[in-house]
């Protein structure tokens, strides 16, 4: 084969992957998803329940004070996790003396 053919052969293997891909994923989400979602909804729920009459469950001792210390403390942790870092950047340029060590001059000359 020459290099066009097989040039050819590897865009439309690709292009047939890659929208065969295409084509799963949009039917999962079309047909596979709703009936997860469904199945899910009856798992939670139950299936003689409706949506509204779950009561959401409260804890009657949680007071106030309790919320306000929680919410002191993520306050502090956010406000710690970031450095406050000078934003001017300065850029010096090095001076290198010449050393003859460092040269690649002198290993390139065979000098006999």
């Amino acid at each position: 084969m020459t290099q066009i053919k097989e040039g050819y052969l590897i865009l439309f293997s690709g292009l047939i992957i890659v929208f065969t891909a295409l084509l799963i994923l949009s039917l999962f989400f079309k047909f596979g998803l709703p009936v997860m979602l469904y199945t899910y909804k009856i798992i939670t729920k139950g299936p003689d329940k409706k949506i509204k009459d779950i009561s959401i469950a409260s804890n009657k001792k949680f007071t106030g004070e309790e919320a306000a210390v929680i919410a002191a403390t993520i306050q502090i942790y956010l406000s710690e996790q970031h450095d406050f870092e000078n934003p001017i950047l300065t850029i010096k340029k090095a001076e290198k003396s010449y050393s003859p060590w460092s040269s690649k001059i002198y290993g390139v000359q065979n000098k006999l």
